[in-house]
């Protein structure tokens, strides 16, 4: 297993791969601001973000704390809707969606995973995972077939009736990995998935999310601090100051490795 690192970036960083103007685009921001009031102070936690990301591809946003970074990654959510700007998903804009119509787009376009699993205590983790599926209208005996693959795929189906106290951190978050895929979404967002978990468990998270993002297809944006993202993101979007700082190729990233206690 490695950790990663990455050499300062150059004056000017490249966007796009060649052939990138032939992938489809499956979430566009456009000048998308975000000003919060503090009675009569302004905060300007966005100040203008254009970014677009294509569908399959493994992006990972990254900045310090109090960057902007976790409220544009809940703006391409459709978690909050910008003060300024646009946010579409599959070119619908968000900000023009009724509360009906926005929530249909999250649980049917959109996967959910979070740093603190978010799991529901009560439930098993069969449980869990097919309840997006129900909320979709799907049939118990279809759910309940879908939820054991989804539970398979993440390696947990022989713990399908555990409820998440009988689950440890890891296994709770592949659960979560498997509820956020169950309907199927264009776009799995993770925000933090690594944050909550010890140094090998958080890499078998990363390695599962880039498994599930290369056998279905689904795009990945996580917004994170964990450097180890860097080896499996496609792209990494730095935003810094509430503005996009830079974009990077994983190509273009200068990658030390460093051998992880006990491998």
């Amino acid at each position: 297993m490695t950790e990663t690192t990455t050499a300062p970036a150059a004056a000017e960083q490249v966007e796009h791969n060649e052939g990138d103007e032939e992938k489809r685009t499956v979430v566009r921001t456009q000048g998308v601001k975000k000003i919060y009031k503090m009675g009569d102070i302004e905060v300007h936690a966005l100040r203008g973000v254009d970014l677009e990301i294509y569908a399959g591809e493994y992006l990972s946003i990254m900045g310090p704390s109090g960057s902007g970074k976790s409220t544009f990654f809940n703006m391409v959510g459709g978690l909050d809707k910008p003060s300024e700007g646009k946010v579409y998903i599959d070119e619908v804009d968000v900000a023009q969606l009724d509360a009906y119509e926005l929530a249909w787009l999250r649980c049917r376009k959109i996967g959910y995973i979070f740093q603190s699993f978010n799991l529901i205590p009560v439930m098993t983790a069969l449980e869990n995972v097919t309840l997006p599926m129900v909320f979709a209208g799907l049939t118990s005996d279809e759910s309940r077939d879908k939820g054991m693959d989804l539970l398979k795929k993440v390696g947990l189906d022989e713990r399908h009736s555990h409820k998440p106290n009988e689950l440890s951190g890891g296994q709770q978050q592949r659960v979560a990995v498997a509820r956020a895929l169950a309907n199927d979404p264009a776009v799995v967002l993770a925000d933090e998935p690594t944050g909550n978990l010890d140094l090998r468990t958080g890499t078998e998270i990363i390695e599962l999310l880039r498994e599930m993002n290369e056998n279905s297809g689904v795009t990945v944006i996580s917004a994170t601090h964990d450097h180890k993202m860097l080896s499996v993101s496609d792209r990494v979007v730095w935003i810094k100051d509430g503005q996009k700082e830079r974009v990077v190729l994983r190509k273009d990233l200068e990658i030390e490795t460093v051998q992880v206690e006990g491998e």
